[in-house]
């Protein structure tokens, strides 16, 4: 039974994952709307989320093994329930732009933590199979359903109800994690890569801030001069770091390793061409075809259904098949 109900809670934290990734587009044109958000604006709702969750990834692995999983884990939903509540509170785009910046940071966190406790917590075998399978399945309900919540939410409520759900949820899976989850943590935990961490993020929001906001600043200005020599120097710091770290946080010999480059080269395009669609479709169905939020929802589903369909049939034909077949460019 402990293990069922933390099973239950990993799952309403992938669920809440899932769900802030998928609905919070939908509202876009809602926010442009109410709250006078500017094309750029919105741009950083949405990547604000994006470049913290990814700062903090790779850090909070360290942080949960040293300082127990369970732990960071607690903190994490704490700190995600607090920081939408923030969100569905904010009265114009800056204060949302914060506050999904430090939603990014918690939800980034929370999810690094959620493979380590399933690991854990149940044993190698069909406990831990169904545990992942019962993850992975929430996840990409969270994902798939995620746009016509976000538009049922919006329809019948307001935009702020898109972040204020995640509170009632967030305090549910602290009730259920707080007695359930067991501690764990990693006896060879090394100390945090503070320096790999600083150089890693400043490259990814130096590079993403080119990328969005380039154009506006001028190529040739000597604003963008300076984001772009800061961006590769400590994108070149941080392989320099990493490569003579005694415990880096980046290992940069699993390059080597054919069969993860070629799926990291795999997950590359399916993020190129995925989720791009899944801010800019929203807009376009509701500022261009003028559909209603819960219509763009919908519609939706023929996109985002399948992120809910496709990981058990895929698990059966990788079992069946093996992954070389299903995933040709993974050969070693």
């Amino acid at each position: 039974m402990k293990n069922m109900l933390a099973l239950m809670a990993v799952c309403l934290a992938a669920l809440m994952s899932g769900l802030e990734i998928s609905s919070v587009p939908v509202i876009l044109p809602v926010l442009e709307r109410e709250i006078h958000a500017s094309f750029r604006e919105l741009q950083w709702i949405m990547n604000a989320y994006t470049l913290a969750c990814t700062a903090v990834l790779m850090a909070t692995g360290t942080l949960a093994d040293t300082y127990g999983r369970k732990r960071i884990f607690i903190i994490s939903i704490i700190a995600f329930g607090v920081t939408s509540v923030m969100c569905g509170l904010a009265g114009n785009a800056l204060w949302l732009i914060v506050g999904r910046l430090l939603q990014g940071l918690s939800g980034g966190a929370m999810l690094t933590c959620l493979i380590a406790i399933l690991s854990f917590q149940f044993p190698q075998g069909k406990a831990r199979s169904r545990a992942f399978a019962a993850w992975g399945i929430t996840f990409g309900f969270g994902l798939g359903f995620g746009p016509i919540i976000g538009g049922i939410l919006v329809a019948w409520f307001s935009w702020q109800w898109v972040f204020l759900v995640h509170g009632f949820i967030a305090l549910l899976t602290l009730i259920l994690a707080l007695k359930n989850v067991v501690e764990s943590r990693d006896a060879e935990a090394q100390k945090l890569d503070l320096s790999g961490l600083i150089t890693l993020s400043l490259s990814v929001v130096g590079a993403t801030y080119l990328i969005t906001q380039g154009s506006s600043l001028g190529w040739n200005s000597v604003a963008a001069q300076l984001i772009l020599l800061v961006t590769l120097l400590s994108a070149l710091l941080f392989v320099w770091i990493e490569k003579r770290h005694p415990h880096p946080m980046f290992d940069f010999s699993v390059f080597r390793i054919r069969a993860f480059s070629g799926a990291l080269m795999g997950s590359i395009g399916m993020n190129f061409s995925f989720w791009p669609l899944m801010i800019y479709l929203p807009v376009y169905y509701q500022s261009g075809l003028g559909y209603s939020s819960m219509a763009t929802g919908l519609a939706l589903l023929a996109y985002t259904l399948p992120t809910l369909l496709m990981p058990p049939l895929g698990e059966k034909l990788v079992v069946r098949f093996g992954a070389l077949r299903m995933h040709p460019f993974a050969a070693d």
